[in-house]
């Protein structure tokens, strides 16, 4: 997923140790997610590129002209998400405030995972499955069609409940220096 992640490391003249303290994430951690081992949440990305001194989007390895009116990012022309937890899939613009991702959460995983916080707000639409969000100590069941929509700072986090695969759409919005 961040495959752009130890290129843009070694160009801004970083090592592990280096990014680990001004990201805030361990160096194990980092290389697992330059390795494609890990795939971080949105709180962990955004504390990367922030690190790195790049937007979120050209973490991920996106980049798009900024003279066209409208962005489109066609499936056929996105890597393929391979059963990757997270894949971006809107917010390609410099300058703009919202980034799209498609969430999918396990319950396996996702159980002993920190809770995430990050500038703005955030909308969370389940596409399909069942799944469990925590925004502090509170829980909320939500199935496919259910909608939520929070103040991201709250620390929260997304969990599976269903057997068959799940997945969201998650909007984040927030002052475009966050990204």
């Amino acid at each position: 997923m961040l495959i752009k992640l130890k290129i843009l490391r070694i160009k801004n003249g970083l090592t592990l140790e280096q990014l680990a303290q001004q990201s805030g994430l361990t160096r194990s951690y980092l290389s697992k997610v330059e390795r494609g081992v890990s795939t971080p949440s949105i709180e962990s990305a955004l504390a990367i590129a922030k690190a790195l001194g790049v937007s979120v989007d050209r973490l991920f390895g996106h980049q798009q002209a900024d003279t066209e009116p409208i962005s489109i990012m066609r499936a056929s022309e996105r890597e393929h998400n391979n059963g990757e937890a997270m894949t971006m899939v809107a917010g390609l613009h410099p300058g703009k405030i919202m980034r799209a991702f498609v969430i999918r959460p396990t319950s396996r995983a996702s159980r002993g995972r920190l809770m995430s916080h990050h500038e703005g707000e955030e909308i969370l639409y389940v596409l399909k499955g069942e799944m469990e969000l925590q925004i502090a100590q509170k829980k909320e069941r939500l199935s496919a069609g259910d909608c939520a929509h929070f103040d991201s700072r709250i620390p929260h986090k997304l969990v599976s409940t269903s057997a068959a695969p799940s997945a969201a759409l998650v909007v984040i919005a927030s002052k475009e220096d966050d990204f």
